[in-house]
Parts: structure tokens; C-alpha cells; sequence
């Protein structure tokens, strides 16, 4: 079963994006930019371009927008070949704008094929023969039947000896705070990886109180990666903190994909064989580059490019 999973893994929702040009609100826009987005297919792309065997699977539509995703996530170096197209329910559409000079996103997406996903459509065998199996918060806040859906994946990973991935993703448009913790907090007690924001732990755990925090992720069997502690990262490895500065951008443009950018950074830098402090510095670099253009995963580099700026190489331009 190895040879027919990838290394990497993921799934959940994936959704048809649209956006004003020019940075418009959208009551005020003439015309709309597609594209799609969703944390899971965002953080597969990311590792595909780094190089790493990756697997993203969810439901999709049976109609243009779903099978746009399919089309491109293949064409990025994504197996999609566990996806399913269903002809009951559709494809979630999101749109964003900017909004007095900060992002908004309105979500289309109850309903959709992705919400109605169950733990008998998982293909046990593909999870089994994978490495790494990476989920997030966003698919559990999607349905019941898709919190069920994560739980069974991640029982079969752990039954597999596959390590879990999780990044809770909070998102508030999706779920009330109270409902989030009461699923999130037991997820990351079953994961390996540990991926969430300061922003995100402080709501999690009720306080901005760092050591209070710190010593809630000591109790974790995880390594928790915590992201945007003072503009740097931290590493909690049991017992052990390092700290990792951000890695500088230039030009930053759109911020939306700093943090799947940098999860598919960890990801395929752990998938490498890297140390999880050696994955973050990799990972630094990913969402870095991963601002500097418009949309949730275009700007995603390849292993060349990272690796360029790992080394501290000089960008030759011409």
C-alpha cells in the first residue's frame, strides 16, 4: 500500500474564489477575478512546488468550479485521484474584498459537497500508506459529519503509526469560540504537530498569559509550533523552546496565505527529514514569499527558490 499513497496528506474543503481587481469592495466592483482557495489544497500546492509527494482529497461539485480545482490542483503535482465530484450538492464559492483598507471574506459554503463529507468516504488504506497526515480546524467547523470525518482519519492514522498534523485554523465566521474549544483543544492533544497562531491560543485558552500558555503545550504530546510570537516563532519540543525569527519580505501584497505557506513549508521540510526547528526556517521563507502577490496559493515557491534563500544566495534578476 505505500507505493499508491503520497508521502503527505491532507484533505478538506476547497472553494472557487472571487475578487474586485484593484483591491474594490465588491458592491463597487465591475468585474470579478476567479481563482481558489482553501487551507488544505493551499498548503498541498505549497508542498508539491517544495518537491514532496503530496495527496489532497474532499468533495467537490460536480460542476465548473469543482472541477477547475481538480484540474489545476493536478496540474500542480497534487494526487487528486481520491477527490470526489458529487452531483448532489455543489462547490463552496468564497468572495473577498477589501474593506476600509482591511480583508474581508463572505463565505458561500453550507451545504456544499465538502460539508457533507463522512468517515465512510475515506479510502483507509491511502491514509495508511502515507507519512504524514496533516487536518485542520476549518474541515471540523464545516459539519458534524466532517468533525467525524477528521476523528476516523486521524484513528487511522494513529493506528497506522502515521504522525498527524494539526492547525486549527480558527476560523469565528464558521463556528462560536466556545464550540471551537471544546473540539479543538481534544484534537491537539491527539496530534504529533502542533501548528497554531498566538493570536489563535490565546482564544483557545482564555488568556494572553504566555507562560500560562507555554506550560497548557508542555502538557501536549505534540511539538507545537507557534506562530507570530513577537515576530518570530516558537518551538516547543519536549521541555526545549527555540526561537525562530520571521523570515523578512520585501513586498508584501496579500497577507491571506502567510499561514498556509508556512504550513506547507513545516510540512515538507519534516517530510525531508529536517528537524522541526530546521522545518520552521524553511517555513519562514515559504510564507514569507507566500505574501508578496495576490491570491491564497500562487505565489507558493519551489524548492529552488526557497532553498536560494535558505542558502542566502543573491536573487539575480537579469
Amino acid at each position: 500500500m505505500k507505493s499508491e499513497a503520497p508521502d503527505l496528506i491532507t484533505f478538506g474543503e476547497s472553494m472557487a474564489l472571487f475578487m474586485p481587481p484593484e483591491h474594490r469592495a465588491l458592491e463597487r466592483a465591475v468585474s470579478l477575478e476567479q481563482g481558489f482557495g482553501g487551507a488544505e489544497s493551499n498548503v498541498a500546492i505549497g508542498a508539491a512546488r517544495l518537491g514532496v509527494s503530496v495527496g489532497w482529497f474532499g468533495a467537490l461539485g460536480d460542476d465548473p468550479f469543482g472541477h477547475m480545482i481538480v484540474k489545476a490542483l493536478r496540474g500542480e503535482g497534487v494526487d487528486v485521484s481520491r477527490a470526489k465530484l458529487s452531483s448532489e450538492a455543489s462547490t463552496g464559492l468564497m468572495f473577498r474584498e477589501s474593506v476600509a483598507g482591511r480583508l474581508a471574506v463572505h463565505y458561500y459554503r453550507s451545504n456544499s459537497a465538502a460539508s457533507q463529507m463522512a468517515p465512510e468516504d475515506l479510502n483507509e488504506d491511502y491514509i495508511r500508506g502515507s507519512k504524514l497526515l496533516h487536518v485542520t480546524g476549518i474541515t471540523m467547523a464545516l459539519s458534524e459529519s466532517c468533525r467525524r470525518t477528521v476523528l476516523r482519519a486521524v484513528e487511522i492514522a494513529k493506528e497506522a503509526g502515521v504522525p498527524v498534523s494539526f492547525d486549527p485554523n480558527l476560523r469565528l465566521k464558521l463556528w462560536p469560540i466556545e464550540e471551537a474549544r471544546e473540539t479543538l483543544l481534544p484534537m491537539a492533544a491527539q496530534a504529533d504537530y502542533f501548528l497554531p497562531g498566538w493570536d489563535e491560543l490565546q482564544l483557545l485558552y482564555e488568556t494572553s498569559d504566555w507562560e500560562h500558555v507555554k506550560a497548557r503545550l508542555s502538557e501536549l504530546k505534540a511539538i507545537s509550533i507557534v506562530k507570530s510570537k513577537d515576530d518570530q516563532t516558537v518551538v516547543l519540543n519536549k521541555g526545549k523552546m527555540d526561537t525562530i525569527p520571521f523570515y523578512p519580505a520585501d513586498n508584501v501584497v496579500d497577507t491571506v496565505g502567510a499561514g498556509d505557506g508556512f504550513c506547507s513549508g513545516f510540512l515538507s521540510g519534516i517530510v525531508k527529514g529536517m528537524s522541526p526547528v530546521e522545518a520552521v526556517r524553511l517555513a519562514s521563507v515559504t510564507g514569507s514569499l507566500a505574501v508578496q502577490m495576490r491570491g491564497d496559493w500562487e505565489a507558493l515557491p519551489t524548492w529552488q527558490a526557497a532553498a536560494q534563500r535558505l542558502d542566502g544566495k543573491v536573487w539575480v534578476e537579469r
